[in-house]
């Protein structure tokens, strides 16, 4: 508690000496805060991200169920007849059934990077662009700052302070420009 006193004190008697500068009127904090998850999720181009992507996770999980119900029907029928077939006919279809929950296990995983890699690949420019737009606004609207308003690093902001809205509506207006 006495450090913090003491460096209160310092700050104080260095303000009055003139040794840091005041800030004038002129140069007020202009401070905004944007969510760019909700900007991401609801510009238009983020829209059709999430649809793209959803389509693409709906074909993948297609192909993965179908691969199962053929490892299903396979354990079945082996199941079935594993008294009446021979030794070696029991061994190779527990063989491929072994091959066939591998390549299971390895489309699943594969699919899982490749949904990863495409969806990197749709919000990585959307994000570059919208980042881009809070830039342009700052500049034009002399924003001093703008922080990102992600969960647990902005604990608290005014309401008028979110320029979310504004950035998702000139983001759309720029790619809507653009076609």
């Amino acid at each position: 508690m006495k450090k913090f006193l003491v460096v209160i004190l310092v700050e104080l008697c260095l303000l009055a000496a003139g040794m840091i500068p005041k800030t004038s009127d002129a140069e007020t904090l202009k401070v905004g805060i944007v969510d760019l998850l909700k900007a991401l999720n609801e510009s238009e181009s983020g829209k059709r991200a999430k649809t793209d992507l959803e389509s693409l996770i709906k074909s993948k999980q297609a192909s993965i169920e179908e691969r199962g119900k053929n490892i299903e029907k396979l354990r079945t029928e082996l199941e079935r007849q594993a008294a009446i077939i021979s030794p070696e006919a029991k061994k190779a279809k527990e063989e491929e059934l072994e091959r066939l929950i591998r390549d299971y296990q390895r489309i699943v995983v594969d699919s899982q990077a490749e949904v990863k890699k495409k969806e990197g690949e749709l919000t990585g420019e959307i994000l570059k662009d919208l980042r881009e737009m809070i830039n342009k606004i700052a500049q034009e609207e002399g924003y001093t700052l703008i922080l990102e308003h992600a969960e647990g690093l902005v604990l608290y902001a005014n309401k008028s302070l979110d320029l979310t809205d504004k950035v998702i509506k000139r983001y759309n207006e720029s790619k809507a420009g653009k076609k």
